[in-house]
């Protein structure tokens, strides 16, 4: 399915995620949002989950100076978000087992500004954003030392970001993991 098809039937949290969205929508009928050239373009990310923990990975990521989901931009010729956000998670965590969870539906899109850099100006992300799980937490490992990365409860990730979008995405990201909690 193609990311306008993909959004076409997304249902959006709240009045920001759904302008976002008809954003995209707009946009993407007339630019190329792929590339890292464009003002606006696309990346893929995924909080990483453990289900039977309810645990959920976060990185730390240098450049913004807070604790994050993987993720990052598509490679020349991937446009796929999703792809972007699993191929980025295996790099990322060293998790070579990262599927889909619950399902590969998309948890929460967010438009977010980033700031310039000697190697580029400020941009805008088009985030779109899943839950990958594993079932082999304890082989996560870092890209690099200053990536570290940290496994937390839901609530305790949500305290430790500073982001409000990424606060967002881990809180739904949260409710899915109570809403397919096994019974006891």
């Amino acid at each position: 399915m193609s990311l306008s098809e993909e959004l076409a039937g997304y249902r959006a949290g709240d009045a920001t995620e759904a302008a976002h969205v008809q954003r995209l929508r707009e946009l993407l009928t007339t630019e190329d949002l792929w590339t890292r050239s464009s003002a606006l373009h696309i990346t893929g990310s995924a909080v990483v989950v453990h289900p039977p923990t309810g645990r959920v990975l976060l990185r730390w990521h240098e450049r913004q100076q807070d604790w994050l989901q993987v993720g990052g931009h598509a490679d020349p010729g991937e446009v796929d978000p999703l792809a972007v956000a699993m191929r980025e998670g295996v790099e990322e965590t060293g998790l070579d087992d990262l599927r889909p969870w619950p399902d590969a539906g998309i948890v929460h899109v967010a438009v977010v500004p980033v700031e310039p850099s000697p190697k580029e100006p400020a941009h805008e992300h088009a985030d779109i954003r899943y839950a990958l799980a594993t079932d082999v937490p304890d082989l996560a490992r870092p890209e690099n030392p200053k990536a570290r990365l940290r496994w937390l409860p839901v609530a305790e990730a949500v305290a430790l970001t500073r982001k409000p979008n990424t606060r967002e995405t881990l809180m739904r990201v949260g409710r899915l993991l109570d809403a397919h909690a096994p019974c006891s």
